[in-house]
């Protein structure tokens, strides 16, 4: 599947919401991350499918609408991790999936995606009346996918997070949307998840291998309530595995990875960023 070469605007048009062209180099960085997306037969697309069907799994037994993917710490591949998942949940026939970036201090969809920044965002819906969701959100017609950048705003993003108009914003595209994957800042060393919580139904954590501190982690799901931690995203592990999963999986591709079930929950392990273990309950 090519890179996006135009992107959509739901709700009014302006003349300035013509496509949005991704240059020839910025699509071969795309093509190395985004494997739901723009690889979707691949190997590592069919780890974020694992993903998908534990979180369609979650929303039939647990009413899970609402997914906030976050990390303890930094660089962990979050927003990777939160455009595949967005992009796997897509691929199903008919389902309405929005992808949004509240991470306020550092958001990195539109530059992860290839998309000009030109459009208004979240904190625009939050800060000016006049913007709603149906009018802010990028559509991404050929991934079946609609896209919700952070925007601009002049205030601080936790007061932005305090705003009543936040959990407006959340429950309007829960109402519009199968399912809603939020980009959320790293829990540890900013409050911003805290306030986020009370808004969604759980929370996915991406873990970095030999990155992400055990007691790092450890601090980040203690600020958390665990009924609403739904799984681990653990990334980068590069422990041998049998050849056997890959080949079956994708005969053409020869990956290091493996799935095994241990403890409650499902890991995989990889040797490749984007293409991530899952930690999930069942």
């Amino acid at each position: 599947m090519p890179a996006p070469q135009g992107l959509t605007v739901e709700g009014p048009t302006s003349g300035d919401a013509a496509a949005l062209p991704a240059s020839a180099a910025r699509r071969v960085a795309l093509d190395e991350c985004l494997a739901s997306l723009l690889r979707p037969t691949s190997f590592e697309a069919e780890r974020y499918r694992v993903l998908r069907h534990a979180v369609e799994t979650m929303r039939r037994d647990a009413h899970l609408h609402v997914v906030a993917v976050t990390s303890p710490g930094t660089a962990d591949g979050k927003t990777t991790t939160a455009i595949n998942l967005a992009g796997a949940l897509a691929q199903a026939p008919g389902a309405r999936v929005l992808l949004a970036d509240v991470d306020f201090r550092r958001p990195a969809l539109t530059r992860q995606l290839g998309l000009e920044d030109r459009r208004p965002g979240v904190l625009d819906v939050l800060l000016q009346p006049e913007f709603t969701v149906a009018d802010s959100v990028r559509r991404l017609a050929q991934f079946n996918l609609s896209v919700l950048p952070a925007g601009v705003g002049a205030v601080a993003p936790y007061e932005a997070l305090k705003l009543p108009r936040f959990e407006e914003l959340v429950e309007e595209a829960r109402q519009r949307y199968d399912y809603v994957v939020l980009d959320t800042p790293p829990f540890v060393p900013v409050p911003d998840g805290r306030l986020i919580a009370g808004c969604v139904d759980g929370f996915l954590v991406v873990v970095a291998a030999h990155r992400t501190p055990r007691k790092e982690l450890a601090e980040a799901l203690g600020l958390m309530d665990p009924a609403k931690v739904v799984g681990l995203v653990f990334n980068g592990d590069d422990a041998p595995i049998p050849p056997y999963y890959s080949r079956y999986a994708d005969p053409r591709r020869r990956d290091r990875s493996w799935w095994r079930y241990r403890r409650g929950f499902y890991e995989r392990r990889t040797q490749r960023e984007e293409s991530p273990s899952t930690w999930s309950r069942t």
